[in-house]
């Protein structure tokens, strides 16, 4: 088993900035991403790290805003969001999976991971 635990979420104003945290515990992970889903819309992949090879993904709509880091030694992921826009507003989810296809990059798809944590959401006012 994986647990997972996001935090950091909140309120700002367009152009601002926010850092997401997902500690997580249990086994060890292959991959960790980020995905987020807004009202009415589908899950969509924001970004992922490969845990051993630091190897990054991000969705076009997020490239050169969002950073994702790993910290081994908390066993943390970051979100480091940057020039936020009224779009980015939804709930942030982690995401975790310990096993199953290598993939090239990253996987940003839905259903490569298999644990996720609950939530925080992210509001972002024009």
């Amino acid at each position: 088993q994986v647990q997972l635990v996001e935090s950091g979420g909140g309120s700002v104003q367009a152009g601002g900035s926010l850092r997401l945290s997902c500690a997580a515990s249990g086994y060890s992970r292959k991959y960790m991403g980020w995905f987020r889903q807004a009202p009415g819309k589908e899950r969509e992949g924001v970004a992922a790290i490969s845990t051993g090879a630091g190897s990054t993904s991000y969705a076009d709509s997020v490239k050169g805003r969002f950073t994702i880091s790993l910290d081994n030694a908390k066993n943390t992921v970051y979100l480091q969001m940057n020039s936020l826009e009224p779009e980015d507003t939804a709930m942030y989810y982690c995401a975790a999976v310990n096993g199953g296809s290598w993939y090239l990059a990253p996987p940003l798809g839905f259903s490569a991971y298999n644990y996720w944590g609950q939530g925080t959401q992210v509001t972002v006012s024009s």
